[in-house]
């Protein structure tokens, strides 16, 4: 499968310091803030920082250092905004899940009872 980055995305042009976020933790390899349109009480979107379009892409061309520093990252993340009451990572990849950016991106989403994941087809 061949991955296209796309630049101008949001999360390039908030990894560039073009639009401002409300930083919740960041480190060498990744970018946390809250999500603008929360669908919980915590919600937190977790980026890497390097230019990758999906999940399937970060650990086919990712280096371990990368893949590392960022599911470190995520693990900071939910330390910081205490979801012991329970939570969720998501990341969507592509038209069928619906990925609204084209750049990898976990949502942490936790703060209130979430329901279940997928209605049964």
């Amino acid at each position: 499968m061949s991955f296209e980055y796309d630049d101008q995305n949001i999360f390039a042009k908030i990894l560039r310091g073009e639009i401002p976020n409300q930083t919740v933790f960041e480190s060498e390899h990744a970018l946390a803030f809250n999500d603008i349109n929360p669908a919980a009480p915590v919600h937190v979107l977790v980026i890497p920082k390097g230019p990758y379009v999906s999940m399937d892409h970060f650990c086919q061309q990712a280096k371990a250092d990368e893949i590392e520093g960022f599911m470190r990252a995520v693990g900071e993340v939910c330390k910081i905004v205490d979801v012991e009451g329970g939570f969720r990572v998501i990341s969507n990849a592509r038209e069928d899940a619906v990925q609204e950016v084209p750049h990898l991106h976990f949502h942490v989403i936790g703060g209130r009872p979430l329901g279940p994941i997928l209605t049964k087809v």
